[in-house]
C-alpha cells in the first residue's frame, strides 16, 4: 500500500497552505495498492516533535478518521466531505476534523499513515487516537505512511 500527497513529497515540506500559518485545510492525499480484503481503511496524522524537537515530550495528533471506504482512493484538498460511511475522531485541540501544522519551535515531522483494516470500527463515538489504535489491534492488513516537515 502506498500514501502521496501532491502538495509535498517524503520528507518534504509541507506547503504553508495546509499549516496554522496559512488556510489550514487538509492535503490532497492519494492511496494505491489497497488490499481486496480490506474492510476499512483508518488515516492518522500526527507529530511525535511535539513540542521541541530537541526534546520531544509527546505525540501531538493532527487529524483522525477512520472507517472509510476501501474503494476511496484519496481525499481531496481541504476536503469537508468525506466517502460515505467515514467517521472523525478527536485530535489534540479536543475536536474533530483536520488541525494543521502548528509547532513552537523546531522543524517537526508530520506522520500520515494509513491502515488498511479487516474490519469496520464499531460503538465509537468522536474517539481520540488511542481508542482508535485499540480498536485496531489485530486487524491491520496493510500500513502506508508519508512524513511531511514544517518549520515556522
Amino acid at each position: 500500500m502506498n500514501i502521496t500527497s501532491s502538495a509535498f513529497g517524503q520528507n518534504g515540506a509541507i506547503p504553508k497552505k495546509y499549516t496554522c500559518d496559512g488556510a489550514d485545510v487538509s492535503p490532497p492525499l492519494s492511496w494505491s495498492g489497497v488490499p481486496p480484503e480490506t474492510k476499512s481503511l483508518v488515516l492518522i496524522v500526527d507529530d511525535p516533535d511535539a513540542p521541541d524537537p530537541a526534546a520531544p515530550q509527546m505525540t501531538w495528533v493532527h487529524w483522525v478518521l477512520y472507517n472509510i471506504p476501501p474503494s476511496a482512493n484519496g481525499l481531496p484538498d481541504g476536503t469537508r466531505d468525506f466517502p460515505a460511511g467515514t467517521e472523525q475522531g478527536v485530535n489534540d485541540w479536543h475536536r474533530t476534523g483536520y488541525g494543521g501544522p502548528c509547532p513552537p519551535v523546531g522543524r517537526h515531522r508530520y506522520f500520515h499513515k494509513l491502515y488498511a483494516l479487516d474490519t469496520v470500527i464499531r460503538g465509537l463515538s468522536r474517539p481520540p487516537k488511542g481508542a482508535i489504535e485499540t480498536a485496531m489491534k489485530g486487524h491491520v492488513i496493510a500500513h502506508a505512511e508519508l512524513i511531511g516537515t514544517y518549520r515556522r
